[in-house]
């Protein structure tokens, strides 16, 4: 198994719900999601910063 850092730039969702699950449906592309945070937030965008783990191949 191998951790990454990892950013991500979200579209900002009126709904702090809705915001959530995009970020996790993202996150999830990118492996198992360990942690991740909100790092920023400008204009529409999100910024996320997360740790996430995959499988070596």
């Amino acid at each position: 198994m191998t951790t990454h850092f990892i950013t991500a730039e979200i579209d900002l969702q009126e709904n702090p719900a809705e915001l959530q699950q995009e970020i996790e449906k993202e996150l999830d592309k990118r492996g198992e999601t360990l942690r991740w945070a909100i790092a920023e937030v400008k204009d529409d965008k999100v910024k996320v910063e997360a740790i996430t783990l995959t499988a070596d191949k």
